[in-house]
């Protein structure tokens, strides 16, 4: 697996500030090509309607998109230093449609975006551009929230690197991908691959260990002899609410990155796009890459 393309979408907030910044260290190993979008929707400018009205409106686009471009360059030369000169973007529009769009004709293999995390039911219901992005987007997203912990290390030769990834699976078809995913990047970084599994609710005690020595054993039936060859990794269950188990354990091991399905296995799961990845974004003390099936 090679990042050859990575687009990263920037509002200028400190959460797309993070973003940008996971963006360019990828970049910077992959010698991928990044750019910087920056989308000016009318509809967060209230006089918008009176400009068009009074028949200023292209006048006021025109105004908009050049004070965007002045405010992109201003942003990018403050966080740049790894050596990466994105190309940058401005258009308007509908944010998630122009991410979308320019995704597929660019051909672009990751999109990288921060999130601001809000927590509770609001954030279930699909409606932001992060939401959208994630529900359609043609390539893998990768969310950046507010990371609890520097989400990678400097390397010896100097560059950034992932030295824990967290694949979190449910045995079904849809998290097939999310491994292939994750074991590419592990072995590229060199980084230890988790693997979990979260058994959800609370087994029976008489047949709870019977129930985690075989979760445990589909586990390691995943990743197969030639691929231990040349991989780190370790294997764990956990027994409850799965976004609070992955959320804990995440936290306890200090994963660089969360890999998952962008889909759960159940109907209701779909109905809300994946309400267990949502929470970990939320939630979570790490950037999540959501893997599209």
């Amino acid at each position: 697996m090679q990042f050859k393309r990575i687009l990263c979408p920037v509002d200028f907030s400190d959460f797309s500030a993070s973003a940008y910044e996971y963006a360019l260290t990828l970049a910077e190993y992959y010698k991928a090509h990044l750019v910087a979008l920056h989308a000016v929707e009318l509809s967060k400018y209230p006089y918008a309607d009176y400009a068009g009205a009074t028949g200023d409106l292209a006048d006021l686009l025109r105004a908009l998109c050049e004070g965007g471009e002045v405010k992109l360059r201003e942003f990018v030369k403050k966080h740049s230093g790894h050596g990466v000169e994105p190309k940058l973007v401005v258009n308007q529009g509908n944010a998630s449609d122009l991410i979308l769009s320019f995704a597929q004709k660019d051909n672009v293999e990751l999109i990288v975006m921060g999130t601001h995390g809000r927590r509770g039911f609001d954030r279930l219901v699909l409606g932001s551009t992060t939401d959208h992005v994630m529900r359609k987007a043609c390539c893998p997203v990768l969310v950046v929230s507010n990371p609890a912990h520097n989400v990678m290390t400097t390397g010896p030769d100097g560059k950034h690197r992932l030295s824990r990834i967290l694949y979190c699976t449910d045995f079904s078809l849809n998290s097939e991908r999310a491994l292939e995913f994750a074991i590419s990047l592990a072995a590229e970084y060199g980084a230890e691959l988790i693997m979990l599994h979260v058994v959800e609710g609370a087994p029976d005690p008489t047949t709870a260990e019977a129930m985690i020595a075989a979760r445990t054993g589909q586990l390691d039936k995943l990743i197969s002899d030639s691929q231990r060859k040349h991989l780190n990794v370790r294997t764990a269950v956990r027994c409850g609410k799965p976004y609070q188990q992955i959320v804990s354990y995440a936290k306890e091991v200090q994963a660089h990155l969360v890999v998952m399905t962008a889909r759960g296995r159940d109907a209701v799961d779909r109905a809300v796009f994946g309400s267990t990845t949502y929470r970990v974004i939320q939630l979570g003390p790490s950037p999540v890459l959501a893997i599209h099936t």
